[in-house]
């Protein structure tokens, strides 16, 4: 410990402040892509429609069995050399974490939309609802109440996932981290650094997790 140079970490901060929100900002639009086209796949998947149902299974077998990583640098490499058109790392990895994540927030939705008492959307029917009224009204919001804490763990998953886009060179806080590291000569100090705020926020949020599990819990 003693050869270590931790002087370094105020200089680093701004370079660090600019790459976390970066980090920030991808988990925010993967999440919320993620969650509504999570929800529309988990409808599909339950849909009565066999081929729509098959399709979605399909697509979400296909991306819970590839590692992230690959799938990254697939997008970045291999859509441009298609296309012909170059895709940046930024937009690259919003576009490939949504789609990503969306197979495991809809397996989420999934289970918490068949997690609703079957009684509860006869009642809806049995009070002239329509199949589209009942899922609005009468189930999506208790599938969302009783999965908040799972979706929330799900996404201190994909905000651990974020240091992923290093591999393709996006402006992350652990890429960060790294420049800094090698500006000043000082990569271990900074990957301690980076380290330390991945777990600060990672924990507070599963602390916060945890509280709304007893709330979650206490209601039902």
């Amino acid at each position: 410990m003693g050869e270590f140079d931790f002087s370094v970490w105020g200089p680093s901060l701004p370079f660090i402040r600019d790459g976390l929100l970066f980090t920030l900002r991808l988990t925010l639009v993967a999440m919320t892509g993620g969650i509504v086209i999570g929800t529309l796949l988990a409808l599909a998947r339950l849909s009565p429609i066999v081929p729509l149902a098959r399709i979605a299974g399909a697509y979400v077998d296909l991306m819970r069995s590839i590692p992230l990583v690959l799938v990254i640098l697939w997008f970045f490499l291999v859509i441009p050399f298609l296309t012909g058109a170059p895709v940046g790392a930024e937009t690259s990895a919003i576009i490939t974490f949504t789609a990503f994540e969306a197979a495991f927030y809809c397996e989420i939705m999934r289970s918490g939309i068949q997690s609703v008492p079957r009684g509860q959307v006869n009642a809806a029917f049995a009070l002239g609802l329509g199949q589209a009224q009942t899922m609005i009204h009468v189930i999506l919001p208790q599938a969302v109440r009783n999965m908040l804490p799972v979706l929330l763990t799900q996404t201190i998953v994909l905000f651990q996932d974020t240091s992923l886009v290093y591999a393709i060179g996006a402006k992350d806080m652990l890429k960060a981290a790294d420049v800094v590291g090698k500006n000043y000569n000082r990569p271990v100090e900074m990957i301690v650094l980076s380290a330390l705020i991945y777990f600060a926020i990672c924990f507070s949020l599963s602390l916060a997790v945890k509280q709304l599990q007893k709330r979650v819990a206490i209601v039902r």
